[in-house]
């Protein structure tokens, strides 16, 4: 088997595995990355956080309205350029995320109790490494690199 399609089995195994928990507790895969990478950073321009995601924009756009409709996260103004708007993460949302954070972490627990911490550590980089380096196939739907904030201590069913 190919490399790619090792690393293509790997995540959709991994996104299945977490979806499947998500899913009881009324929640989906997006507003789980949602969650997290505003956790990360609360007050991400919608940009930015579909870069984070690995998501085009206009899908993120329908995750956010989503998720604005049911109070999880709130635009608002750029403190230092009123022009663009920031996606925040509500009282609602950061509660949202401590009931189900546990269920991302276990995950990762499981991938790195099987590699082990060294092993886990290399692929994380590798990966990483991998991820800096791609070039988008598309220009024209191309967003900016993807933020290298993976450590072995975030999930890592992106």
């Amino acid at each position: 088997m190919h490399l790619p399609d090792l690393i293509r089995g790997v995540n959709s195994r991994l996104k299945q595995e977490l979806e499947a928990q998500l899913k009881p507790r009324g929640f989906s895969l997006h507003q789980y990355r949602v969650f997290e990478a505003l956790d990360a950073q609360n007050g991400l321009p919608m940009g930015e956080l579909a870069t984070r995601l690995l998501t085009d924009g206009p899908t993120v756009t329908k995750i956010i309205d989503k998720m604005v409709a049911a109070a999880e996260v709130y635009r608002g103004p750029d403190p230092y350029d009123r022009r663009k708007v920031l996606i925040f993460l509500s009282r609602k949302g950061a509660g949202c995320l401590r009931e189900i954070r546990s269920l991302g972490i276990s995950i990762q627990q499981d991938i790195v109790d099987r590699l082990g911490p060294a092993d886990a550590a290399t692929l994380t980089k590798l990966l990483l490494e991998l991820l800096a380096d791609a070039a988008p196939s598309d220009p024209a739907t191309a967003t900016s690199r993807p933020a290298q904030t993976g450590s072995i201590n975030s999930p890592i069913a992106r």
